[in-house]
């Protein structure tokens, strides 16, 4: 496996900088995934960017973390799945809903589970989700814009799932209280 290097603020190329100065303002550290990610600047801002917009949609909190967990479970990211459990227990997620995800249950919730079902078919299908599926998923609730929100977050997931697969990104000590493995192909 080609081996791709974690980066500090110091080591980070000069244009990744700045944001990795932002993430640990905000978090107190650096995430690794941020790290990796700093080899290639514009890979790092299109991520942290798309993440703040997709925060700026009209999915609750809740509702984000559904989505991001469900793709990340789905593209079997195992720091992802391990990373938003534990942003989503910041976010006073219910952990029956979290943890639903994780396991490849349904969730009680009916809204939540249209969503993760519709954010599941959207990766399963690459985006070629039928007409029923939409139908369904407008039907526990969400609008037309919703849909497209979706494809946000699974767009958004997609950078961070598929650099933490060709990286092999080590999980933060901070996220291993939650680390989850992947099921095993049948």
């Amino acid at each position: 496996m080609t081996e791709f290097h974690t980066h500090t603020i110091e080591s980070a190329p000069e244009a990744s900088r700045p944001t990795l100065e932002g993430a640990k303002k905000a978090y107190g550290a650096v995430p690794n995934l941020l790290g990796v990610m700093a080899e290639a600047p514009a890979l790092l801002e299109a991520y942290v960017t798309v993440g703040k917009i997709f925060d700026k949609s009209s999915f609750t909190p809740t509702e984000r973390q559904v989505v991001l967990i469900t793709v990340s479970a789905l593209n079997q990211c195992e720091y992802c799945v391990a990373a938003h459990s534990v942003i989503a227990s910041m976010q006073k997620v219910s952990r029956d809903v979290v943890d639903a995800i994780r396991e490849g249950r349904p969730i009680a919730d009916p809204k939540l589970e249209a969503l993760r079902a519709f954010a599941a078919a959207v990766v399963t299908h690459r985006g070629f989700v039928t007409d029923d599926q939409v139908q369904a998923f407008l039907a526990a609730g969400y609008g037309r814009a919703q849909v497209l929100e979706v494809i946000l977050g699974v767009g958004m997931k997609t950078l961070s799932n598929y650099t933490n697969h060709i990286a092999g990104t080590e999980l933060d000590s901070a996220f291993s209280g939650r680390a989850w493995k992947a099921p095993k192909a049948a």
